[in-house]
């Protein structure tokens, strides 16, 4: 079986410090980790090294749904890259690059088989967005 990875993108307005600091640390995760207005992200913890675990909880504002997402470090680079196994054994790689532009921010992640690649695409690009608008802001 291929597996086929996603790739979701954004140029970050900002330098990779302060970049960083908005993607790894737990007070700034649950401001802007989810895909729609219509979710969010009550809490997070991060314990950013190798073997150590991220947890990100997501829920509807309405309370009808929500889900942990969980995983294990398996790379941390300061400023430059992070690579994670989820406990589905799905692995994600992103990492950050400083440009004149500010930080370019790529994540590649093998999707899961329950939802088609173009609606994970979309959902985690979202969420790459709201990272975005969040640390431009």
């Amino acid at each position: 079986m291929e597996t086929h990875r996603i790739t979701v993108k954004a140029m970050v307005k900002n330098e990779v410090e302060r970049v960083w600091e908005c993607w790894t640390h737990p007070e700034h995760i649950t401001q802007w980790n989810f895909a729609a207005d219509s979710w969010c992200c009550p809490r997070a913890e991060n314990d950013l090294k190798v073997g150590g675990r991220y947890m990100a909880r997501m829920e509807a504002k309405d309370g009808s749904f929500g889900f942990d997402f969980e995983a294990i470090y398996d790379e941390v680079v300061r400023h430059k890259k992070i690579s994670y196994t989820m406990m589905d054994g799905r692995q994600a790689t992103t990492t950050f690059e400083n440009s004149g532009n500010g930080t370019l921010v790529t994540t590649v992640f093998d999707p899961e088989d329950q939802n088609p690649l173009e609606m994970q695409e979309g959902g985690w690009q979202a969420i790459l967005n709201n990272f975005k608008t969040y640390v431009e802001g």
